[in-house]
C-alpha cells in the first residue's frame, strides 16, 4: 500500500471516527464501552487459561 493511501484511509477513518461522535456522542461512547468489555472478557479468559496451567 502506498504511503499516500494509506493517509488518505486514515483521514477518511479518523472523519468518519469524529463525525459519529459529533453527531451520537451516546452511541460512539456505547461502542467504546462494547469494544473495552470485550477486550477485558478477553484478557481475563487469557488469564484464567495461564492459572490453570500452573
Amino acid at each position: 500500500m502506498s504511503k499516500g493511501l494509506r493517509r488518505f484511509l486514515i483521514l477518511v477513518v479518523v472523519a468518519v471516527l469524529l463525525f459519529f461522535v459529533i453527531s451520537q456522542p451516546e452511541g460512539a461512547a456505547d461502542v467504546v464501552r462494547s469494544i473495552l468489555a470485550i477486550i477485558g472478557d478477553a484478557l481475563s479468559s487469557i488469564a484464567t487459561f495461564f492459572r490453570s496451567l500452573f
